[in-house]
């Protein structure tokens, strides 16, 4: 192999990194979801179990935790769209499939990812904002 086909190590620890960086931003976005669905849920069930009359406590608190979920997932999805890059290449499909397709496929997906999470998110505190008691 030739000196000028010898990848940079700098530059592979880079590349490494980014797509490390955009796996956890796939992965990131649903578990915010999934923490927010199982909290919700919980913290209802426990207090209509023991605490029926704290549920107003509760809603408030949910509310809260809803609100920094949606943050967190806005975030991850901003960050993602500043990946997908679709602005300045204009390119919708990365159909070459080189390291730089790759990255910005990442970047859609974890897009994507980030709007179901937070229409999940919005569709599970549905039921908290209604419920008016436990019974």
């Amino acid at each position: 192999m030739s000196d000028e086909h010898r990848p940079d190590p700098d530059e592979e620890r880079r590349e490494f990194r980014e797509e490390r960086e955009s796996l956890w931003r796939i992965t990131l976005a649903p578990a915010t979801w999934v923490a927010h669905f199982v909290a919700s849920y919980g913290v209802v069930a426990v207090t209509c179990a023991k605490a029926p009359d704290l549920l107003g406590a509760a809603r408030l608190g949910l509310g809260l935790f809803t609100l920094v979920a949606l943050a967190i997932i806005l975030w991850l999805g901003w960050r993602a769209w500043r990946q997908w890059d679709v602005r300045n290449t204009g390119d919708y499909t990365n159909a070459l499939g080189e390291a730089e397709d790759r990255h910005q496929f990442l970047g859609h997906a974890a897009v994507l990812l980030a709007l179901i999470s937070a229409i999940g998110v919005v569709y599970g505190t549905l039921p908290v904002v209604m419920l008016e008691t436990c019974r």
